[in-house]
């Protein structure tokens, strides 16, 4: 008797470190940014150039614009990436836009890259926000695509669902953010204990575009089941494309997925 109540005290003691470790540390556990230098020169291979917004005294807003020539621009993707790194990691990527006709934009969040400020969840909303009324100086709504990858969907989905746009498509995106640490760590009360909520789900309740979902049944990091529970909430003309053994951060090796974001962005 007295053994096993020594070995419930060690496992009540281990539960309640990593409960407060969860806690506490999750900015860390969930947000892998890499700062860098506001002097420092991204090597980008495509014709660009980079906006810094002073947001407010103590933050600003560093973006990249690919670009295309102007004779050929047909719009804008306002693209947000996910969790880890900057734009300088993601702008493999924007060719896959550029080469039909479509500049990106892709906004750094605070503390990721040459970006400062303050890093909450308002925070990436406001700034979305900031990004698309600079687009509407130039583009009308039908030419704005509003694209998410991982992290990214939630912000996404949330700009589309209080702004216009030509379509709102999602890569790898999640029901929302408790979900998934809930998906490791099942035994925690996670939905309380996470800052950071994004809800996909409730976003997309209220965008009116059309709704382009790509994933991959071998995604270990946003598993596919989660993303299916986002289907009862897209419309009845909205798509969502599993791509079989695609996993999380290689889905453009695959045909379906470049043939069918290359048809959406020629329409």
């Amino acid at each position: 008797m007295r053994k096993s109540w020594k070995w419930m005290k060690i496992a009540i003691i281990i539960y309640c470190v990593i409960g407060i470790a969860l806690y506490y540390l999750q900015d860390y556990i969930l947000f892998h940014p890499v700062k860098v230098t506001q002097q420092q020169t991204y090597n980008f291979t495509i014709p660009h150039k980079e906006i810094n917004i002073q947001y407010s005294a103590n933050s600003t807003i560093n973006i990249a614009q690919f670009l295309v020539p102007d004779s050929l621009v047909t719009g804008v993707v306002l693209y947000f990436h996910g969790n880890k790194k900057n734009i300088s990691w993601y702008s493999r990527f924007s060719p896959y836009f550029t080469r039909n006709g479509y500049e990106v934009w892709m906004i750094d969040y605070p503390g990721f890259g040459k970006s400062t400020g303050t890093f909450s969840e308002q925070r990436l909303y406001d700034w979305a926000l900031t990004l698309y009324k600079l687009a509407r100086a130039r583009f009308s709504p039908d030419s704005i695509i509003i694209y998410g990858k991982s992290m990214g969907t939630g912000i996404a989905a949330q700009l589309a669902s209080i702004r216009d746009c030509r379509y709102l498509i999602l890569e790898t995106p999640y029901y929302n953010m408790p979900s998934i640490i809930d998906n490791y760590l099942p035994i925690y009360p996670v939905n309380k204990m996470i800052h950071y909520k994004l809800p996909t789900w409730q976003y997309l309740q209220n965008v009116t575009a059309p709704v382009t979902i790509f994933h991959g049944t071998g995604d270990w990091v946003i598993p596919y089941r989660n993303a299916e529970r986002l289907k009862p909430f897209l419309k009845s003309s909205d798509q969502f494309i599993t791509i079989d053994d695609g996993s999380h951060n290689d889905l453009y090796k695959f045909p379906l997925v470049i043939n069918k974001l290359d048809s959406l962005l020629k329409k």
